[in-house]
């Protein structure tokens, strides 16, 4: 699982498949989690744009994509079930699935080490 410093996730599922959520400390700072605007499949993102929009009791999030990709799949949970960001947001709360356009893109993101001692201050 690779981090960016907007607090989104990123964990490959085969060489060039990958999914994409908002980290545990991101939901803890948006807190209850009450709509979920998904992706559309297809859409061609890059790297650090938007991708989904968060709504919580306290405020709007946009949500950027890790990587350059296409989008290829949604999880379609979060339109009836949007809580599960807040249970589960490195697991059952994902957002949606990207195949890379570029693989080294990774290479810019954060370990989780990293990201920890972002969060840290480090």
């Amino acid at each position: 699982m690779k981090f960016t410093d907007s607090h989104e996730w990123i964990e490959m599922e085969t060489d060039r498949i990958a999914r994409i959520g908002i980290t545990s400390y991101a939901q803890q700072e948006l807190g209850d989690i009450v709509y979920v605007e998904l992706p559309k499949i297809d859409k061609i993102v890059n790297a650090k744009q938007e991708v989904a929009v968060l709504e919580s009791t306290k405020a709007a999030a946009d949500i950027y994509s890790p990587v350059t990709g296409t989008i290829i799949e949604v999880n379609t949970k979060l339109s009836s079930h949007p809580e599960l960001v807040n249970q589960s947001p490195e697991q059952e709360g994902w957002i949606c699935k990207i195949r890379l356009e570029e693989a080294a893109e990774l290479d810019l993101l954060m370990n989780l080490t990293d990201y920890q001692a972002m969060l840290n201050g480090a």
